[in-house]
């Protein structure tokens, strides 16, 4: 028996199901999958980091169709950006066995919105697998390449945040092959959807549809656990774990196959209870279907529609149904005493200094999705809006066109750039565009865990490869003014920051440095305040570094987070601050 979280479940199921290639765009909640499924051996399976979720999903298709196992992996926002080849795939089918793994992430821990998978697979028609612990991640992960190779459609496993991190015991077996023969079959009336054979595909697939319904009905992943009588429940995925726990005396009726919907097996799990109650998270995705069967049923007028489930929160679930109030568990530490711990940019963190000059201009900053998200915050506040990856640059051009009277400033990072800041710069110029675009580049995708992309030169299965060049690709979008800035040099972003804000063209600017924590090693010489020089004038925190400290009037540096970046050193104006070396004292 191994202990293995969610994603690393999925993982072994992946390699013990036959698996042979894997696609994916790092995205937390479901990162570690590739990262864990590329260890394995004896067969190594080839694994890669696209550019962005579309090219994943497009290049599984092409995998799948070629006769391969296949998996592709993304997070909830990023079957946005892949849904275009999704629902086409749904019509002309898949050869070798396809799973999709996407991970939802109730509560949005660490991402732009809630967003239920689910929603998608009834528009694609494409059936959904929801484990709730990392033993059924494992097994889901394997009946879903059988169960899209006899079928020929892509299957979608649908996981969320606890799911993907929550770890359990999962049993080892032995990795069992595919016997389906590998190559493509040019047979272009079951691959090209045309109208003239995407009408009999659209038949097909609602044919599919309708007997998947029933093979759902009898599947040993959906099942009855009969008790109590008098309240019935309908749940899926980790709602599983939190009604077992809470409501340990009624009658559960479990969905692992949750689409298409099981009606046979719904019906006769509501003819034998008393009162239905569905628990889920996210949308009223199974409670809408159980109303419509005619079945009378709670759910979200109990249930938060709103949020990530917990056991408390089924809690006070019970307290409405019983009418009763439950035991109050009091927290290990009293919340009100713990201190405020706002998000902030590394000790280090290249981003600091880029931002840090734009707050000396008045500009409007269009944000992106990365770390440099956190720039929105106190004290740099040099962030005014965020929609999705790519954004940045689009919404600067879509301002500007609109008629802002301000100067404005795109940024996005560097995966970001490759993943889906082409397009937007492309259409900036194309479009005689006069913003500046900001690419900060820390040489890797660092929000989700420091993983490779096409500008670092690197495959996530280790091996180096052509380094894409961000210049380059200016270029080629036709932008004629490029710069390239570091950005622990505040005077020089200031500086290059003013010349481009000033050009009538648009501007391309490079903030490229490594990130610390990816290099594993400080910038440069820990820095030391002289508190006999120090104006107590408090300029230096505004840079919003984590390692400057201010208690009792007294700066300090602290040394056990000091990066030695040495922008608070360029920031002070009355030379207090300097290379630890040289000054031999405390900090």
């Amino acid at each position: 028996m191994l202990l293995l979280s969610g994603n690393e479940a999925i993982a072994r199921g992946a390699w013990e199901g036959g698996v042979s290639t894997a696609f994916g765009y790092p995205g937390t909640p479901s990162t570690e999958i590739l990262e864990n499924l590329v260890k394995y051996d004896a067969p190594r399976v080839y694994c890669e980091w696209s550019p962005n979720e579309k090219v994943a999903m497009e290049a599984a298709v092409g995998a799948s169709l070629g006769g391969a196992r296949t998996i592709v992996t993304m997070k909830c926002v990023g079957l946005n950006v892949a849904a275009d080849p999704l629902m086409t795939l749904a019509y002309i089918g898949t050869e070798g066995g396809l799973v999709l793994v996407v991970a939802d992430d109730p509560g949005m821990h660490s991402s732009q919105t809630e967003q239920d998978t689910r929603q998608y697979a009834r528009l694609a028609h494409i059936p959904v697998l929801e484990p709730s612990d990392s033993q059924e991640a494992k097994e889901f992960m394997k009946y879903g390449f059988e169960l899209s190779e006899k079928y020929r459609l892509p299957v979608i496993l649908r996981s969320t945040t606890r799911v993907s991190h929550s770890r359990s015991q999962v049993e080892e077996l032995p990795r069992t092959e595919s016997t389906l023969p590998k190559g493509f079959i040019q047979e272009p009336s079951r691959h090209c959807p045309l109208p003239l054979w995407g009408r009999p595909m659209r038949r097909k697939l609602q044919e599919k549809l309708e007997e998947l319904s029933k093979v759902a009905s009898a599947s040993p992943l959906n099942r009855m656990e009969m008790a109590d009588d008098s309240l019935g429940i309908i749940c899926s995925s980790i709602a599983y774990q939190y009604v077992k726990e809470v409501f340990p005396d009624a009658s559960i009726l479990k969905l692992g196959f949750a689409y298409p919907f099981p009606d046979d097996l719904i019906r006769e799990f509501a003819s034998k209870v008393k009162k239905v109650l569905v628990v889920e998270e996210l949308d009223e995705f199974l409670e809408e279907h159980v109303k419509a069967l005619g079945i009378q049923c709670d759910g979200h007028n109990l249930v938060p529609i709103c949020g990530e489930l917990s056991v408390e929160a089924l809690r006070v679930v019970r307290e409405k149904i019983d009418g009763t109030k439950a035991p109050v568990i009091s927290a290990a530490y009293p919340l009100e005493t713990l201190p405020a711990r706002p998000p902030v940019f590394c000790p280090g963190c290249p981003h600091r200094g880029l931002f840090f000059a734009l707050t000396k201009f008045d500009v409007i900053v269009t944000g992106d999705i990365g770390c440099y998200s956190l720039a929105v915050f106190p004290p740099l506040s040099r962030t005014d809006v965020i929609l999705c990856m790519g954004g940045g640059i689009s919404m600067a051009h879509g301002l500007e066109k609109a008629g802002e009277k301000k100067k404005i400033v795109g940024v996005v990072g560097d995966s970001t750039f490759f993943h889906s800041g082409i397009t937007g710069l492309t259409d900036m110029v194309y479009n005689k565009g006069t913003s500046v675009v900001v690419v900060v580049d820390n040489r890797t995708t660092a929000m989700t865990g420091h993983q490779d992309h096409p500008g670092t030169g690197r495959t996530l299965m280790g091996e180096e490869t052509y380094e894409a060049s961000i210049s380059d690709f200016g270029k080629a979008c036709g932008v004629k003014r490029i710069r390239v800035v570091n950005p622990y040099r505040l005077q020089e972003c200031v500086d290059v920051l003013k010349e481009e804000l000033e050009a009538a063209e648009p501007s391309l600017i490079i903030s490229r440095a490594p990130c610390p924590l990816k290099k594993r090693q400080a910038v440069g010489p820990l820095r030391v305040i002289d508190q006999s020089k120090c104006k107590k004038c408090r300029s230096c925190l505004k840079l919003g570094c984590p390692a400057l400290e201010s208690a009792d009037g007294v700066i300090r540096i602290n040394p056990l987070m000091c990066a030695g970046c040495s922008s608070c050193q360029e920031l002070c104006k009355f030379g207090a601050i300097s290379p630890i070396e040289d000054k031999g004292g405390a900090c």
